[in-house]
């Protein structure tokens, strides 16, 4: 090749720097991944997306509450029973919460509604982020979750911000009238809620077995979670709905056990 047309650089010419912005600048060091500490479990995530991480006591007790708005007591007794189910899960316990009543005492007066159980307490939004697990109970309201209950849906606006129910496991549990009253589409509905807030929802599916695909009784719950049918509001749940319930209970519990222990 002839001088000043050849493709080999001259042994004294320098090695060309580069400058500005091009394909051709020396990669950056890799950025440093912070180490946490090896006592950390539970997972939050903060606003410069790191991930930050809790220790959950190997000692202490998993809570999940069960938060429910019940009219006439058909969704309060799946709720006690469902109570039942966690609570025989070693290491879990339940807590029962209503949820505030949103229409006036006259009203409720003249759809002949019974007085709410004072022992159970009025839950607030702000104190959901203490429970590991969620159950959440209501009425159906044409094929959606009664009023009363996304209210309190509605108030969980500040915990949305801050994504503080992030990654709760979460699941539904219904009453309806009749039989294509909403057993599936209350639950189904209700998914929205979750997935705004970042939770996990949690069905049973047919982990209920056998209790699930017999055909000699009419009984409420689906897939989606425990369920009763309450008729005109004289029928109470049956011991199969809530069999079902405490099942859901004891599912739940489970599920929320392995999160933290495995």
């Amino acid at each position: 090749m002839g001088k000043g047309g050849g493709c080999v650089p001259s042994k004294k010419q320098k090695p060309p720097v580069a400058t500005g912005n091009t394909s051709a600048a020396a990669p950056s060091a890799p950025r440093e991944i912070p180490v946490t500490s090896e006592e950390t479990v539970d997972v939050d995530v903060v606003s410069d997306s790191t991930v930050v991480v809790e220790q959950q006591p190997s000692d202490q007790t998993l809570k999940v509450f069960i938060v429910f708005y019940s009219m006439y007591g058909h969704v309060e007794s799946l709720a006690k029973r469902m109570k039942k189910g966690v609570d025989g899960i070693d290491g879990v316990e339940a807590v029962l919460y209503r949820v505030a009543e949103t229409l006036p005492q006259e009203v409720l007066d003249k759809m002949h509604a019974p007085p709410k159980d004072e022992s159970i307490p009025i839950l607030t939004a702000a104190e959901l982020e203490k429970a590991d697990g969620l159950l959440f109970g209501f009425p159906t309201r044409y094929g959606a979750m009664a009023a009363q209950m996304k209210a309190f849906f509605d108030s969980t606006g500040q915990l949305w911000q801050e994504q503080k129910l992030t990654g709760k496991p979460a699941g539904f549990f219904v009453s309806t009238g009749t039989q294509g009253g909403g057993q599936e589409t209350t639950a189904w509905t209700a998914i929205t809620q979750l997935a705004h807030h970042g939770m996990l929802f949690v069905p049973i599916g047919y982990t209920f077995g056998a209790g699930m695909f017999s055909m000699d009784e009419v009984k409420g719950g689906s897939p989606y979670g425990a369920g009763v049918y309450a008729g005109d509001g004289s029928r109470e749940a049956s011991e199969t709905e809530l069999s079902l319930a405490e099942h859901q209970g004891k599912y739940m519990a489970s599920i929320v056990k392995r999160m933290f222990t495995s």
